[in-house]
């Protein structure tokens, strides 16, 4: 309220300011110039305290009636003037009344016009706090939509109606990401259970000695080696990709050579496919010098592991590697079972299983982790297959990836 009878004043002074100019323009005499000074201060002071009464009487009340009471005190004002001057000018009582009336009428319209002009204002208003007010019940769908109103309620609105577009998008992603989160900890749980399952039997089967001659406990031996390698494999693409959504590849500057990616990635693979009997074919193209992220040996990894175990005996395995100025292209190929036309759009999912009733074999999240390491390195994945005939997955990654 201070702040408001400080601007009533301030405009009073520059009022007189300005009458005082005015009247030195014209050559107006200096008692007239006085009297109007004069008859201004005592306007601008029953302003003032109409202001303050107002201030504190209308504390809390409507927008119509504010309005309302600026034009009631604009009347007042504007009277009390019109009598001081009338007094100053020598006026005639009759004179003055006819004066007053008229200006008394055109106020009553302006008044009544002012509330007119104030429906829409109010109506607008009352949009913004009605879809305020649903928004804050839970109802993230509702909108102020536009408004034809002063363009300050108008950007009000548009900012809401905003608002709440961000806040339902916020809260989908948040209900996905809970929703994937559950969906993660089912399905870490479900292919933790049957390694730990079978490791837990066997472990039972020989410490009670129902197991002891050797053949069979080179035979456990070899299934429990089986089991703790499943394990590692599944909490180390969990912690892979828990280090991916902390945003670790953007952060990293090592690179190697691509040729030497493939060399290592073969090198780890060969002993399965070695066992398994299939050939492991090896091309790398004599420019595969580029730099790589160290990342990408997962994805070669994942995916001559999937190619190995999805491709029967005597069958083949190769991986290629090329380079150009775009960036560096890998592809690796099998002979194996394949994959069914309407299970293509669902290979990269986390934990999907083309078979179910093997679900137990892998931990699922290769090539769910393969496709968001060459996305986070700027590059993509790509699958063509078909069923009885082998797979084929191609891998773009720009060279040096992010921060190269």
């Amino acid at each position: 309220m201070r702040s408001g009878l400080a601007l009533v004043g301030v405009t009073a002074a520059v009022g007189a300011l300005a009458t005082l100019a005015g009247g030195a323009l014209v050559g107006m005499p200096t008692s007239d110039v006085a009297q109007l000074v004069l008859t201004l201060a005592a306007s601008a002071v029953v302003l003032v305290l109409l202001t303050a009464v107002g201030s504190r009487w209308l504390a809390g009340s409507s927008l119509r009636h504010r309005f309302l009471a600026v034009a009631v005190v604009g009347v007042v004002v504007a009277l009390s003037m019109l009598g001081a001057v009338a007094a100053l000018m020598f006026v005639s009582r009759h004179d003055a009344s006819l004066v007053a009336v008229v200006l008394a009428s055109s106020a009553v319209v302006g008044i009544g016009a002012a509330l007119a002009l104030t429906r829409t204002t109010v109506a607008a208003l009352r949009r913004v706090t009605g879809t305020a007010e649903e928004l804050a019940r839970g109802d993230l769908t509702a909108r102020v939509g536009p408004i034809v109103a002063d363009s300050e309620l108008g950007d009000l609105g548009r900012t809401l109606d905003e608002m709440a577009e961000r806040l339902q998008a916020s809260i989908s992603r948040e209900r996905d990401l809970e929703a994937r989160r559950r969906d993660l900890i089912t399905a870490v749980s479900h292919d933790l259970r049957t390694p730990l399952a079978g490791l837990r039997a066997m472990v039972e089967a020989i410490d009670e000695g129902v197991v002891g001659d050797p053949p069979s406990l080179r035979r456990y031996a070899r299934e429990m080696r089986r089991a703790v390698g499943s394990l590692s494999h599944l909490v180390d693409d969990l912690f892979e990709l828990a280090q991916i959504d902390a945003g670790a590849i953007e952060r990293e500057t090592d690179r190697i050579p691509l040729g030497q990616l493939v060399r290592s990635a073969v090198a780890d693979l060969q002993g399965q496919a070695r066992e398994k009997g299939l050939v492991l074919e090896t091309s790398v193209a004599p420019a595969a010098g580029a730099l790589c992220s160290p990342r990408l040996l997962r994805v070669l990894q994942n995916l001559l592991h999937n190619a190995i175990r999805h491709t029967p005996a005597d069958g083949t395995v190769r991986i290629e590697a090329s380079w150009d100025r775009s960036g560096v292209e890998v592809t690796v190929e099998d002979t194996g079972e394949g994959i069914a036309p309407d299970a293509l759009a669902h290979v990269f999912e986390p934990f999907w299983q083309a078979d179910a009733s093997r679900s137990g074999d892998g931990s699922g999240l290769g090539l769910a982790l393969a496709k968001k390491i060459v996305e986070s390195l700027g590059g993509r994945i790509e699958v063509r297959s078909s069923l009885a005939e082998g797979s084929r997955f191609a891998v773009w990654v720009p060279e040096g990836g992010p921060g190269g």
